[in-house]
């Protein structure tokens, strides 16, 4: 009896992680919500900066109408082709357009200011976004 029940609470916590997990969008696909959308890339591991960027990122985007945000992990082969398609590698950020395949990399900006000026982060970005509609 002991074992069933091991073997249950086990079972309800691997769900329960599973669910904890985000799902990612490939950019090539239909699912894809608006035409714009700003796209993180990140690696497995990810740092104080890699995990600013993204919290910034939607805080700007949600002032922003048409504009999805994506969020990719490079080490997960199932984003191998959107992440050679954007030739990232570690940790970045680009605006894309997918009607005309236009893209903006912004990862220096994002490097430059998330961490350290959360507010001058979003004004560039926002600038940028600005921008590029």
């Amino acid at each position: 009896m002991k074992k069933i029940i091991i073997v249950v609470m086990l079972f309800v916590t691997l769900i329960a992680c599973k669910n904890e997990v985000k799902e990612t969008k490939d950019i090539t696909s239909n699912s894809i919500q608006t035409d714009i959308q700003l796209i993180q890339f990140h690696n497995e591991h990810r740092c104080i900066t890699c995990n600013a960027i993204e919290k910034l990122s939607k805080e700007t985007i949600n002032i922003n109408e048409g504009i999805s945000f994506v969020l990719y992990n490079v080490d997960d082969e199932k984003n191998a082709k959107v992440a050679e398609q954007f030739e990232a590698t570690g940790t970045s950020l680009f605006l894309y357009n997918s009607k005309t395949k236009a893209t903006k990399d912004l990862t220096e900006m994002a490097f430059m200011y998330a961490k350290n000026d959360g507010e001058k982060f979003k004004t560039e970005l926002q600038k940028e976004i600005s921008a590029f509609k």
